[in-house]
């Protein structure tokens, strides 16, 4: 076992936002050190392949279809997982959106689609785990944000919004909290479908350019298993991943 699976290894991991990019990496890259992962997203299909690559490189998985905007949904998700495995370790609220346009478009129903998945989506996740993980005496959120919630940019403006949001909620949260540890993590541009629901043509065209040096989403999913690792005394609070031959 290496050192880096030890606090790894049987730790039960709910991942939402899992039936690709970042959240299909972590849960295989988490799932290769030991840990039991349950996967949860819209698309079953999908979760339902993964689930079975990781089952046949002899790792332990299950799958869940959620829906993060609804919080009944969300804690039925968690207790599916306590259920199934004993008890829930980490909550990684990674499901995302990003359809990102200039504020004059007013595309109104994007902005509530953003604030209803990145925002509602997070405080779901953390009000679905909070009570069990009082109830063990610890546990670890996790919830991704982006380089979005340091800085903001053009079309970016209600993404980089939810994303600050996102933040500022797992601060609070790490402030007020003894026995849960809580990590930010704020990947630059990486290469998944986040913000293949652009609908404004400028937008596609600043995400296409930005992608040119994109991360593959296994950095991202090292940072969390990086987090999850340390001694449970340790909580990394943030780590931002950027590209390296990139500014964002």
């Amino acid at each position: 076992m290496s050192l880096m699976s030890s606090n790894v290894e049987n730790k039960v991991v709910v991942i939402t936002g899992a039936s690709s990019g970042i959240g299909e990496a972590t849960a295989k890259l988490l799932a290769e050190n030991g840990a039991k992962v349950v996967l949860a997203a819209r698309r079953t299909a999908k979760l339902h392949s993964i689930v079975a690559e990781i089952e046949a490189e002899g790792g332990t998985a299950t799958c869940r279809a959620v829906d993060v905007t609804d919080a009944d949904d969300v804690e039925a998700l968690v207790y599916f997982a306590k259920n199934t495995y004993g008890r829930v370790d980490v909550m990684f609220n990674n499901a995302g959106v990003m359809p990102l346009s200039p504020l004059a478009e007013l595309k109104i129903d994007e902005w509530n689609k953003m604030i209803d998945v990145n925002i509602r989506g997070v405080l779901n996740g953390i009000a679905a785990t909070l009570p069990l993980f009082k109830e063990q005496g610890g546990g670890h959120i996790i919830n991704t944000a982006s380089i979005g919630a340091h800085l903001v940019s053009p079309t970016a403006a209600v993404y980089c919004a939810t994303k600050y949001a996102v933040w500022a909620i797992s601060d609070g949260l790490r402030q007020e909290s003894r026995d849960i540890r809580v990590t930010m993590v704020s990947p630059g541009v990486t290469e998944t479908e986040l913000g293949n629901d652009i609908t404004d043509d400028s937008a596609k065209g600043f995400l296409g350019e930005l992608r040119k040096t994109a991360l593959s989403p296994i950095s991202i999913a090292w940072s969390v298993l990086y987090a999850i690792a340390q001694p449970d005394s340790v909580d990394i609070n943030e780590i931002i991943v950027r590209p390296t031959a990139s500014a964002y």
